[in-house]
């Protein structure tokens, strides 16, 4: 299974909100996407969507910027995985015409038990678990590249 790069980056957001705690200023989201080393605008989109999710908290202004909440912070990271993702199946059986064999295939359900079983195994895991040694170090010694 290969997650989407939104979901990819959101993680990255999450973990360097992480680290970076409630010790020092706030990044702005720009800061965050070169920190990390993703385009700004990918970085607001999926900023917006962790906003929605409860996950992010951005305030704007002076004083303003990016700090992950305590539900980012422990929220289980199959279920966040889950919401960034979406509801799908891993094979499009329904796309264009259809499969034929959609009305007694067995692979369409083995497959969504395997992504199940891909989610179960992130679900005991939270943001703040991600970021222990070594991530967490490796994380904070990212310097932002100059913005664009």
């Amino acid at each position: 299974m290969r997650l989407t790069k939104s979901t990819d980056i959101a993680l990255r957001i999450a973990m360097r909100l992480a680290v970076i705690g409630d010790g020092g200023d706030a990044p702005t989201t720009r800061e965050v996407a070169a920190a990390v080393d993703v385009p700004y605008t990918h970085a607001a989109k999926v900023v917006s969507k962790l906003q929605h999710l409860g996950a992010v908290e951005a305030r704007r202004g002076r004083g303003g910027g990016l700090t992950l909440t305590d539900a980012g912070r422990t929220t289980s990271l199959g279920r966040l995985v889950r919401e960034l993702e979406g509801v799908h199946d891993v094979v499009g059986c329904e796309d264009g015409a259809g499969c034929p064999l959609r009305g007694g295939c067995r692979l369409r359900g083995a497959l969504r038990t395997a992504q199940e079983a891909f989610y179960a195994s992130l679900d005991p895991l939270t943001i703040d678990d991600l970021i222990k040694a070594p991530t967490g170090p490796l994380l904070i010694s990212l310097s932002p590249r100059p913005p664009d």
